[in-house]
């Protein structure tokens, strides 16, 4: 194939794209302390975002892994803070258990609450989803303060996720608000510091998705 300029890809064919890619990540990363189960999460992050500080700032819960793949299983759904993730999410891995993905940021009762008590969507939104997931995945890539307020229903005991994903990404209260889920002894998956985002904890499920299906066909098997 000709693409009319100097530069020639390796390869323009999707699988050996991704395997190569990983193998540059395995081989720039180096060294390091995650688990045979966590790393497949850091890879795919890295792979998502071209940024290893990112991947190497990454915290995992000891139990989030199998956490995670048994929600997944057990069809629990997925509840994420925007519909940007819903977007990315390999849907398909999530529905054959039987789960969904929720986002109730735009739900209008929720906008129109957080109208009326002068707080964001963001908060309203965990709320409603903490009332009707328990056990569920929940996913927070964007708000801090839809994470603080997970935290917060979490010590009171309206919550009870099987994961939390928390990576919101930016620069009020990002950093601190994973600070605050770090400090919970529950299931979680996150990193240090103000990166995250969308594609970020996207990466994050669909890995963790990936190893929900092969441990299922391993149980199979």
């Amino acid at each position: 194939m000709d693409f009319g300029t100097e530069f020639k890809p390796l390869t323009v064919q999707p699988q050996e794209i991704e395997g190569l890619s990983f193998q540059m990540i395995t081989a720039e990363l180096g060294e390091h302390d995650f688990t045979a189960q966590q790393y497949p999460i850091v890879q795919r992050i890295i792979h998502a975002s071209a940024d290893f500080e990112l991947g190497r700032s990454l915290v995992f819960h000891p139990q989030a892994i199998e956490a995670g793949i048994a929600a997944i299983l057990a069809g629990k759904p997925i509840v994420a803070d925007v519909r940007m993730i819903e977007a990315g999410i390999a849907k398909a891995r999530i529905h054959q258990y039987g789960g969904d993905v929720r986002v109730h940021i735009s739900d209008p009762d929720v906008m129109e609450e957080a109208k009326a008590l002068g707080v964001t969507r963001a908060i309203i939104a965990m709320r409603k989803a903490c009332a009707e997931a328990p056990g569920g995945i929940f996913v927070i890539g964007n708000a801090p303060t839809a994470l603080l307020e997970l935290i917060r229903l979490v010590k009171e005991g309206a919550a009870q996720p099987g994961l939390v994903i928390g990576m919101p990404v930016g620069f009020v209260s990002a950093a601190e608000s994973k600070d605050e889920l770090r400090k919970l002894d529950i299931p979680y998956i996150s990193n240090i510091g103000r990166k995250g985002g969308s594609t970020v904890v996207v990466a994050a499920v669909n890995a963790l998705s990936l190893l929900a299906v092969r441990h299922a066909a391993e149980q199979q098997g």
